[in-house]
């Protein structure tokens, strides 16, 4: 299948693919568990840092079977995008990102998270996927406006924000839940406007 000039595939029969030079995200497939097992599991304490509380089950065959069916249907009724990213050339499982909180309407927004596995990180994949990312939910799903929020002191995600052309608006107290604490977040939004790549899509 060719590839849009704006780096994603239409979509398949397992769901929407995003398409970058050397990365591709998609819906989560039963047949991702071992991978995906393995690399959250090395990753743990890595991930913790700035995840929600894991339950007990969270590696577990029959939860990730039920992450699958929740990632279809959040997709099918267009609640939420939850993806796996993969190298392009070895097809291994990096990470993952989530377009979710998609709000229509006059807001016609959404809110993106994501999580790079601990031996993959720093080495820009995030950094190359977040682009074509943005595309799709601009063009693709015509939305207007992309927050995220990190803690104050994860300067990985703070960097990546402000490279992908998001700009700080806000610092929320007590945000979310953070292995079993609420902890502060920074909430940053990336809208098309003339001041950056995004202003010539005239959305």
């Amino acid at each position: 299948m060719a590839r849009s000039v704006f780096g994603f595939l239409s979509r398949q029969g397992s769901g929407e693919e995003i398409s970058g030079p050397d990365h591709y995200l998609r819906l989560p497939r039963n047949s991702d568990y071992k991978a995906w097992r393995k690399l959250r599991s090395e990753s743990r304490a890595f991930l913790e840092k700035w995840e929600p509380a894991w339950d007990p089950d969270a590696l577990t065959e029959g939860s990730f079977r039920t992450r699958v069916i929740r990632a279809n249907q959040e997709f099918a009724s267009g609640v939420a995008v939850p993806l796996l990213l993969f190298h392009r050339d070895t097809e291994e499982l990096l990470g993952g990102v989530t377009i979710g909180h998609i709000r229509r309407g006059a807001s016609q927004s959404c809110m993106i998270g994501y999580w790079m596995g601990e031996k993959h990180a720093g080495k820009g994949h995030m950094s190359q996927a977040i682009g074509p990312v943005i595309s799709y939910i601009f063009i693709r799903m015509n939305l207007h406006r992309i927050e995220a929020a990190c803690i104050p002191d994860n300067d990985r995600s703070i960097r990546l924000l402000e490279k992908a052309g998001f700009e700080r608006e806000g610092y929320m107290k007590s945000y979310l839940k953070i292995r079993g604490e609420w902890r502060d977040h920074l909430l940053y939004a990336l809208v098309p406007n003339k001041n950056n790549r995004y202003g010539a899509l005239g959305i």
